[in-house]
């Protein structure tokens, strides 16, 4: 399960450090795409193809599907860690979540996401002023 908030620096060659807590979890390979709200997702290898494989399966007959499948398969990327516990963000994936130099690396349950520190501050700013709303949504869910 990954959770937390971790600020780290992008290097010129593109590379942002994972946490090291989370590195066993993505020593066999990891996915990285475009996210909802303007962030990356990052999946395990093996997370990212039980997702995959889900999405293939919806109805392509429905055109939010087709374009839900555009955007997380056509911006996906397969890597690796490297010795140093980082990963490269392709060009085209920080320029769609914004990322320059600052990048904040967050735990969500079963995947990582990488947003540019701004976007992240301003992300997180608007879910504390709605908690009480959000709170209330997720009751009728059963949580």
């Amino acid at each position: 399960m990954f959770f937390g908030e971790f600020e780290h620096a992008v290097d010129d060659k593109g590379r942002v450090a994972i946490p090291s807590k989370f590195r066993p979890k993505l020593a066999e390979g990891l996915v990285i795409t475009r996210g909802l709200d303007g962030c990356l997702f990052v999946y395990p290898m093996q997370d990212w193809e039980r997702l995959a494989e889900r999405i293939a399966a919806l109805p392509t007959t429905q055109a939010g599907v087709r374009q839900f499948q555009r955007l997380i398969f056509s911006g996906a990327a397969d890597c690796q860690l490297d010795a140093q516990g980082r990963i490269v963000l392709p060009g085209g994936l920080r320029e769609y979540a914004g990322i320059e130099r600052d990048a904040v690396v967050i735990g969500v349950h079963t995947r990582l996401e990488v947003w540019a520190r701004t976007r992240w501050a301003d992300q997180r700013a608007r879910v504390e002023q709605e908690g009480d709303l959000i709170a209330e949504q997720l009751s009728s869910l059963g949580i």
